[in-house]
């Protein structure tokens, strides 16, 4: 659905825009599909994310006008779920959230029919704050100090999901995590892969013998493990990314591994078209760069859990693996070097991931939403479940 002249007023908004990863690609395919809509963030570094994006009305929240906000704006956490709050949206027929972290949670007008595109519901505030705020991350006393703050964030997250009309899910498994923790239904429309960007080279060269990881560097990505595998099965390690565990992960490795910094979307195509395989240890969401790899006819090796269990056809496109260490993605990359892909098949199945698909499947998400056949509310959900304490636990409280 596009907006024609004196048709509904759309706002889109999307947490940050401070680079151009998996979430960026999503929002730029929302943005075409509403070409006249305001996008709202809470943070923007000029320049970091695409021309079609940047050409946009935008306007940034009050974080903006913090010290250094284009860099330290995970520091300032505690101040999202008041921002978002802040935005003012009464002008608008349509709210389309972009969220894995707190704009899932905007006040729309009364009359206006909110969906939220859900990447994740926040994952360090869920089941992921042992990763981003650990003692091993942050130091003993600010891990104690982070367990109540998170914990509070929570309970916010749960109970502003009533402002959503409908949710879309980017893969089952995030579907399984909205019904959890927000007792509610959802479509799930698997996110945008550039297929036609992504393709094999037009003039195949011999495999490089080397595998590949292609990641933010942070610790729920848990490129260490790639590097630990790549060093027992004796084979080489190109590393693509950039993150706070860089400094880290150079100590851990070996003259084995090369990182590369971020690398220009062409040079990137060009490493998925020539690597043995792309490798996945983190459990991903969804998981753009494995779908990515293969629209190139690249064979991915993927911890077996997350979204990339919808992404990755074992033994045809990849392998699952069943656990994430060192030593069983050693034994899956030799698995590999021993078998032959058809990067053909390869490339064919992940042409149903397109930019198309995800444009028409949205599109239509939302038209239901609006014309009120949104999707069933879910199950009520028990809450003494396990999953449900144990990750209210990890972020440092045992009850709603």
């Amino acid at each position: 659905m596009v907006e024609a002249a004196g048709g509904p007023r759309v706002a889109i908004v999307h947490d940050w825009l401070t680079g151009m990863r998996g979430g960026e690609k999503v929002l730029e395919a929302i943005c075409a599909i509403y070409p006249q809509a305001t996008l709202f963030t809470l943070v923007r570094v000029r320049g970091s994310v695409s021309p079609a994006i940047e050409a946009r009305r935008i306007r940034a929240s009050a974080v903006q006008l913090l010290p250094l906000a284009g860099r330290l704006y995970r520091q300032y956490l505690p101040l999202f779920p008041t921002l978002v709050e802040w935005f003012d949206l009464d002008d608008y027929d349509i709210v389309i959230s972009s969220s894995h972290c707190a704009v899932k949670s905007v006040v729309a007008a009364g009359r206006a029919v909110h969906v939220c595109y859900c990447h994740s519901p926040m994952r360090y505030a869920w089941d992921q704050f042992p990763a981003y705020f650990g003692p091993e991350q942050v130091g003993a006393v600010r891990h104690r100090l982070l367990k109540p703050l998170m914990a509070r964030l929570a309970r916010w997250d749960a109970a502003t999901a009533g402002r959503v009309h409908a949710f879309v899910a980017n893969s089952g498994y995030v579907a399984g995590r909205i019904r959890r923790y927000y007792n509610r239904g959802s479509d799930v429309v698997y996110p945008p892969v550039d297929t036609d960007f992504y393709r094999p080279a037009d003039n195949p060269r011999p495999v490089d013998p080397s595998f590949l990881v292609v990641s933010a560097l942070v610790p729920y990505k848990k490129v260490d493990v790639a590097i630990e595998a790549c060093r027992r099965a004796g084979v080489s390690l190109k590393i693509v990314g950039k993150g706070p565990e860089l400094s880290r992960l150079r100590e851990a490795a070996g003259p084995e591994v090369e990182f590369l910094g971020w690398r220009a979307d062409d040079e990137i195509r060009e490493l998925y078209q020539r690597a043995t395989a792309v490798l996945l240890p983190g459990v991903e969401d969804f998981g753009i760069v494995p779908v990515e790899a293969q629209a190139c006819g690249c064979p991915v090796i993927a911890t077996g859990a997350g979204g990339v269990t919808e992404t990755v056809v074992e033994g045809e496109t990849g392998l699952l693996v069943g656990e994430a260490t060192g030593e069983a993605f050693a034994d899956a990359l030799a698995r590999v070097r021993r078998m032959r892909f058809d990067p053909a098949a390869i490339r064919q199945h992940a042409l149903g991931f397109s930019r198309e698909r995800f444009m028409n499947e949205f599109g239509a998400a939302v038209r239901r939403a609006v014309s009120g056949r949104g999707p069933l509310p879910a199950r009520r959900v028990d809450h003494a479940e396990p999953g449900y304490r144990s990750n209210l636990r990890a972020a440092g409280e045992g009850h709603l």
